[in-house]
């Protein structure tokens, strides 16, 4: 199972930013708020290499936990502005969307997957912000 791509709390910064004119993206969750992320392409790899791998090496069949980063809205941010530096921000905290965020655990264990077959992320926050801005032009 690919768990908690936490897309919709802090995943559209990044194609907001893209999108919009004026260069800046108003943040619902405070600045320090440390997420575990994957991006999507890590996560199509990952559905891919489990359904691929040796089923008898896999003590947990089909259900792992997965994780690639963990982030804040200030780090994405910082490296958003490496490549758009008049990239600003505000945080407007929405206190429901900060509640869920601050509800989940400090880490994903994905250790289960990493011993059982092979799971390595192929994206960090650099490689991460760079491809999606790329592919959002």
């Amino acid at each position: 199972m690919l768990h908690r791509v936490a897309e919709p709390l802090i995943g559209p910064l990044i194609s907001f930013t893209v999108l919009s004119k004026d260069g800046h993206y108003d943040c619902f969750l405070g600045p320090d708020t440390k997420l575990d992320m994957m991006y999507m392409p890590d996560a199509v790899s990952a559905a891919i290499a489990v359904m691929e791998a040796d089923q008898d090496a896999l003590e947990h069949r089909n259900a792992f936990n997965l994780t690639a980063m963990q982030l804040t809205p200030e780090m994405l941010s910082a490296e958003i502005q490496k490549h758009l530096p008049g990239f600003t921000i505000d945080y407007d905290v929405d206190p429901v969307r900060q509640a869920i965020a601050d509800s989940w655990p400090d880490r994903i264990d994905d250790e289960a997957a990493r011993k059982e077959w092979g799971w390595e992320p192929l994206f960090d926050i650099e490689s991460m912000t760079k491809d999606m801005l790329e592919h959002l032009k």
